[in-house]
């Protein structure tokens, strides 16, 4: 078997997780410095989360194409300086617009860092093991986006929102250093569209079950604290670590049982978290519901990333991978907004949980229009070459 880890896929994935983990400091103490300070609403928090991934999807087009033309190192090194950035701003932000406008900015630095670390791991990847790859680098994404919650709010109460953008800021800078071993990869100069076709059918499908995960970054704070389910980072921590185990230990399912499969029981699993959330209102009710959502979550990412791997060549993969990431971007920016309104017209998280399953419950159809096929090195490629992707 082909090796996978090397140094620089080790360096790759720690830029990633030092990344991952100034993200995911915000993830509390996001929506509750919005309702505490700023005095906003269940509309503001998702204005302000939402913000946020729209501009991130905005500018992944433009991410990709820069990444298949100038390389992967640019777009890691350049996203983890401007999130940074970012960062050291809000300690200045004492209203929602300027707060809403950098959230905007950090979009930006999202956009291009995601997308170059993601396709710089494939690039360091044999094909027949795409999906592990996805899978070992998502612990990164993962054990940030786990572990900084539980860090945040730790940083939040014993020192207050500034530190806490503070410190996050000097995980980004972490990123940035790391990120100076980050392969450039193939690339090439000629001229395609924006959109990668690739990437449409399993972008459809993340775009819809990942309402799931826009429903639980956005309000389960606000959901635990009103249900007096006490503090929120455990179950964020919970989340983290069960998919950083997942993804270890099942690295690769996708690439062993077929990346459509996967993709549609990692979507049940889904489904069925939020629904537990909404309807099993105690802290061993949240914890469990946290527990089936992990771990559809942990396998629904390397199973979509093989599908779009599959088909797209690799002087393509730059924007083969930020398409996919727009569907992302989306789900959370138009997810977290249609969510807030729900909270604001319901008065309740629970509408939002409820709301989130019944989308993410339709990503079954997108993934349904997918023919797997064996492929000639001894994976499950997703599309049979007559197939065209949704979209």
């Amino acid at each position: 078997m082909t090796r996978l880890v090397s140094g620089r896929f080790a360096l790759v994935t720690a830029s990633a997780l030092a990344y991952f983990l100034s993200i995911g400091m915000l993830m509390p103490t996001i929506p509750r410095f919005v309702e505490n300070v700023l005095d906003g609403g269940g509309v503001a928090v998702g204005v302000v989360a939402g913000a946020f991934a729209f501009s991130a999807a905005v500018l992944r087009p433009w991410a990709g194409r820069i990444g298949d033309r100038q390389g992967r190192r640019v777009l890691v090194l350049g996203g983890a300086a401007v999130l940074g950035l970012s960062y050291v701003l809000y300690v200045f932000v004492d209203a929602l617009v300027p707060l809403v406008l950098l959230r905007v900015l950090s979009g930006v630095g999202e956009a291009a860092m995601f997308v170059g670390a993601a396709t710089a791991i494939q690039d360091l990847a044999p094909p027949e093991r795409s999906g592990e790859a996805a899978s070992y680098f998502s612990v990164a994404v993962y054990g940030g986006l786990g572990g900084g919650p539980f860090l945040g709010e730790s940083i939040q109460r014993a020192h207050g929102y500034d530190a806490v953008w503070i410190a996050a800021a000097c995980a980004c800078a972490v990123a940035f250093v790391l990120g100076w071993w980050t392969p450039i990869g193939t690339t090439s100069d000629e001229a395609r569209p924006l959109l990668n076709r690739a990437a449409l059918g399993p972008g459809a499908a993340m775009l819809l079950s990942l309402s799931g995960l826009a429903a639980f970054t956005g309000f389960l704070a606000l959901y635990v604290d009103h249900e007096g389910l006490g503090d929120a980072g455990p179950v964020f921590a919970t989340y983290g670590g069960l998919i950083l185990a997942m993804r270890l230990a099942g690295a690769r399912i996708a690439d062993r049982f077929g990346a459509r499969e996967t993709a549609m029981f990692a979507v049940g699993c889904i489904v069925a978290g939020m629904l537990l959330l909404a309807s099993w209102s105690t802290r061993p009710g949240v914890f469990a519901a946290t527990a089936v959502f992990s771990i559809g979550m942990a396998l629904q990412y390397p199973a979509l990333i093989r599908l779009v791997i599959s088909q797209a060549p690799a002087d393509e993969r730059s924007s083969a991978i930020a398409t996919l990431s727009i569907f992302f971007d989306l789900s959370q920016g138009l997810g977290l907004f249609v969510l807030g309104g729900i909270v604001a017209v319901f008065d309740g998280e629970r509408a939002a949980f409820l709301a989130a399953a019944v989308l993410s419950a339709g990503a079954v159809g997108a993934l349904v229009r997918m023919t797997p096929r064996r492929a000639a090195d001894g994976g499950r490629s997703p599309l049979a070459p007559e197939a065209q992707p949704p979209g």
